[in-house]
């Protein structure tokens, strides 16, 4: 075998046992020798413009590639730059690993050039940390690293390694190498539980499941199909759970959106929680207080928490399904599905006319609908902004796990998600046509990575809804403060799709309907990164600006 840089060990050990082919990084001294080793074994680098956009572009990539994501960064600055794409994943419960170069180990506490605790930044946030101190050990740190991210509840994870580590040599027979660390053990929940959930079910006169991101980080979709099928239970799936099953599916309630879920979750007598959290969006889980409880978790720290779970079944989705479909009556739920309909259709008749007609100024509505007709069905769709993502959310349909992403809509409200998340699916999947709906405040955040995008080649297309401010923000300070006392939020018209131009992309400024359509067109077919910037209505606001204004303004 011969000897081998540490840097190169590492490169060998991502490609050979992990499997990674396509790391997302921004160079840096400290780490050269890990890029000259990806060179070396034919490891892709995808070198962005700031770090934030590697963690996220790593994050797109756990959801829709083979593997948890990789992002590399350098020290000190590199490393902070990455902290927010690295707090976004671990309220997202989204498996990244973050390799990271640091002080040399000779210099540490003298004062050394970026020279920083670095992982006492993350400790609250990622599920393992570590210092790779012994060039033998690498692989096994990387393989540790790996298998703390996939383990039970997925998350990011931080490994630091010195360059006093990386720029020596060993002799490559002498250094152990072990499995894929990567690998993804299942357990199955309680039998007793699951009967008992199971009599729940087969009882229940009017139960909805709600699924989430646990559903999207399972190997689930037939045994999902089978218990929907068999129970004839109506769903509705969120975050990177959505279209597990698709949206048009008939027990699907995705044609009210988010009416329909309120309406399910205060009027059901159970509901089927699958692998999602109460959080604040589902108001701690007291919105139901009617009904009983069915939750199955990976993680059994869930199951009670933010309110009492009637039986939890702690385990896999696939596995916890398979299970409860060999224990469940097959049954119909027409009549209560119908009264769903009955009940959260009319509130929803407005914006879905809306949908359907021209306005001037364009409607962020009609601008979403213009984009699912002309997109095709399969596309991946990621929403990114405030509102931008509310009318995404609503409009938008997922035909295949992922197929919406929301990367604003997350525990960290992330903004600036869209481009990274497009370009990470885009590697991912690079079959699929991947569409970003930007809000234009949103769209700065990582406007930068288009560069990154026309060096590589990577085609995706992004649609600025341009409504010329922060509008979630604005929306909120007129309504706390009043139309005159609105401050910071404005941005006014910006050619955003010139910006594009001029880094080798392909830009679209669109003002009227008749626009939208050919723009989109011209830009799907353009085979370059593309921004259509259209211009829309600034006075529109949306329901999830009255929850987010309410949320942080009631006293208690």
């Amino acid at each position: 075998m011969g000897m081998i840089y540490g840097g190169h060990l590492l490169a060998k050990y991502l490609r050979d046992v992990e499997g990674v082919k396509t790391v997302f990084s921004l160079a840096g001294g400290h780490i050269d020798r890990i890029y000259d080793g990806f060179l070396e074994y034919g490891v892709r680098i995808v070198d962005v413009r700031h770090e934030q956009a590697a963690a996220m572009m790593a994050h797109a990539w756990s959801i829709y590639g083979p593997h948890a994501g990789v992002c590399l960064v350098t020290a000190g600055p590199g490393y902070t730059n990455a902290l927010t794409g690295l707090v976004n994943a671990s309220l997202d419960n989204v498996p990244i690993v973050v390799i990271s170069g640091m002080a040399p180990r000779r210099d540490w506490d003298r004062g050394a050039l970026q020279g920083m605790n670095q992982a006492a930044m993350v400790q609250t946030l990622v599920k393992w940390s570590g210092v790779c101190h012994d060039i033998r050990r690498i692989p096994e740190y990387v393989a540790k690293a790996f298998r703390h991210a996939v383990a039970g509840r997925p998350g990011p994870v931080l490994l630091e390694i010195p360059p006093d580590v990386l720029n020596v040599k060993v002799e490559e027979a002498e250094v152990p190498v072990p499995r894929r660390g990567g690998r993804v053990y299942r357990s199955a929940a309680d039998e007793a539980a699951v009967r008992e959930a199971a009599g729940l079910i087969d009882g229940a006169q009017k139960p909805f499941i709600l699924g989430g991101s646990g559903v999207g980080f399972s190997d689930c979709e037939a045994a999902l199909a089978a218990f929907v099928e068999k129970t004839g239970i109506p769903f509705l799936l969120m975050d990177n759970g959505r279209g597990a099953l698709p949206d048009d599916h008939p027990l699907s309630l995705w044609d009210g959106g988010q009416m329909a879920l309120m309406t399910a979750l205060s009027t059901a007598d159970l509901i089927v929680v699958l692998g999602i959290r109460y959080n604040w969006l589902l108001m701690f889980g007291q919105i139901f207080p009617q009904a009983k409880v069915v939750r199955v978790d990976i993680d059994a720290t869930e199951i009670d928490r933010n309110r009492e779970t009637d039986v939890g079944l702690v385990g896999d989705m696939g596995l916890v399904l398979a299970q409860l479909n060999g224990a469940v009556a097959k049954r119909g739920h027409g009549d209560w599905l119908k009264a769903l309909k009955d009940m959260y259709l009319p509130m929803v008749a407005a914006e879905v006319e809306l949908r359907g007609k021209a306005s001037d100024p364009i409607h962020p509505a009609r601008l979403v609908e213009r984009i699912r007709e002309t997109a095709p069905d399969d596309a991946i769709f990621i929403a990114d902004g405030g509102d931008t993502c509310y009318f995404a959310l609503m409009g938008l349909t997922a035909k295949e796990k992922g197929g919406v992403l929301v990367g604003a809509g997350g525990l960290f409200g992330c903004l600036g998600t869209g481009i990274p998340f497009g370009i990470g699916a885009k590697l991912a999947r690079p079959e699929k046509t991947v569409v970003v709906v930007n809000g234009d405040g949103s769209f700065g955040l990582n406007a930068m990575e288009f560069d990154t995008a026309v060096r590589h080649g990577i085609p995706f297309v992004c649609v600025i809804c341009n409504d010329q401010a922060w509008g979630m923000i604005k929306h909120g300070q007129e309504m706390t403060y009043g139309n005159d006392r609105c401050v910071g939020s404005g941005l006014g018209v910006v050619r955003y799709d010139r910006v594009v131009e001029a880094l080798g992309g392909h830009g679209e400024f669109v003002t009227k309907d008749d626009e939208i359509v050919p723009a989109l067109e011209r830009a799907l077919a353009s085979g370059k990164p593309a921004c259509v910037n259209v211009i829309t209505d600034p006075c529109v606001t949306s329901p999830a600006t009255l929850m987010f204004v309410d949320a942080l303004t009631m006293e208690k």
